[in-house]
């Protein structure tokens, strides 16, 4: 009976001293980069996480990029993840903001903080080979699509653009190749005609964020490695950036290809088209006007012809080709702010709305 006492007082002591060893090792540092709004779902994610007693990782820096002048006095403003993270009460001296993420002095201060993981979310920056030497497990980036599939910096922009009905995100490790690491996870989404890019990635970016927390405790005992798939670089394709000349919409596609552009491009550059104003003496004044809302008409009695835009149910319609209409539902003239079509067609006060000849030479 005393040697019973013993070994259980002796099995309940070490038991103790293991626990107590368990509950204060340390935590494993964790290093987040991301930039812009719609990825803030994941710096919340990891901050929220890291708080948690039972964590066995921190958020020891935010790396983002540098403050840029915005604003009519192109004041120097920080990236909207440095300033959620302020916002949040996390120390600034622990938010990095290199201009290139392989300048010495950067990668001096990432080895000191001694990362175990780092995750990339749109940080906009491309990853050298010696930063991605640095975290013992490596770098995962939350990519908002299925990989192999648009890979690049616009993916779900140009898969909008195209008219998919599903897409995805996906959490995959960083290599020098872009996009091209093996995937540790992923998740389809359908897509709907109505989304507009900047809310399908914000979308996107809070699924990503909680299959980055369902997969982490895999990923920094090196299990995540082992099990990921290489992806199938044959079926792979590319989401080059957008950019500005991009943005002007042609009325010899139909409809639904200048739909999808316009919801494709709504947060960047977005589209613009040009328009003839013509008064009651029949003068002509072409107006640049940007598109913003728009939607598929569905209307087979359409009365008019031509190039003659017309307004009916809260709408400018606007004639394309193959006999198709596009729906202008919200709009915004130069030098004012975005209005509904219903106001914009009040304030022409009976003076006609055409496109010029050249933006319809299908007809």
């Amino acid at each position: 009976m005393l040697t019973s006492y013993f070994t259980l007082r002796r099995f309940f002591c070490c038991r103790a001293s293991f626990e107590a060893t368990a509950f204060t090792a340390p935590k494993k540092n964790l290093v987040f980069l991301g930039s812009p709004q719609v990825c803030v779902s994941v710096l919340d994610a990891l901050l929220d996480a890291s708080k948690d007693p039972s964590s066995n990782f921190q958020l020891a820096a935010i790396v983002t990029q540098p403050p840029s002048g915005r604003g009519r006095g192109r004041k120097l403003m920080p990236s909207p993840i440095a300033q959620h993270a302020l916002d949040k009460g996390f120390p600034q001296d622990l938010i990095l903001t290199p201009q290139k993420a392989g300048e010495d002095n950067f990668l001096a201060d990432l080895r000191s903080i001694s990362p175990e993981l780092c995750v990339t979310a749109a940080y906009g920056n491309i990853l050298p080979k010696k930063f991605l030497e640095i975290p013992p497990c490596g770098t995962v980036n939350i990519h908002p699509s299925l990989l192999p599939l648009y890979r690049g910096a616009a993916p779900v922009q140009r898969a909008l653009q195209d008219g998919v009905t599903e897409t995805g995100v996906s959490l995959a490790y960083t290599v020098r190749a872009l996009d091209s690491g093996p995937i540790i996870a992923s998740e389809k989404v359908p897509v709907d005609d109505i989304i507009k890019a900047p809310d399908l990635l914000t979308m996107l970016f809070k699924i990503g964020s909680g299959l980055l927390l369902r997969e982490l405790p895999h990923i920094l005992d090196g299990i995540a490695k082992l099990k990921a798939q290489p992806q199938d670089h044959s079926k792979a394709s590319s989401a080059p950036k957008l950019t500005n000349d991009e943005s002007c919409l042609s009325f010899d596609q139909d409809a639904k290809t200048i739909h999808n552009k316009v919801r494709a491009f709504a947060d960047w550059p977005g589209t613009r088209a040009k328009f003839q104003v013509i008064d009651m003496n029949g003068n002509a004044n072409v107006v640049e006007i940007k598109i913003t809302t728009t939607r598929i008409s569905d209307a087979t009695d359409v009365d008019g012809g031509g190039n003659e835009i017309i307004y009916s149910r809260s709408a400018l319609l606007v004639p394309c080709a193959g006999d198709s209409w596009l729906e202008v539902l919200e709009l915004q003239p130069p030098g004012k702010k975005v209005m509904s079509a219903r106001d914009f067609w009040n304030g022409l006060r009976g003076q006609k709305l055409k496109l010029p000849q050249k933006a319809l030479s299908h007809i």
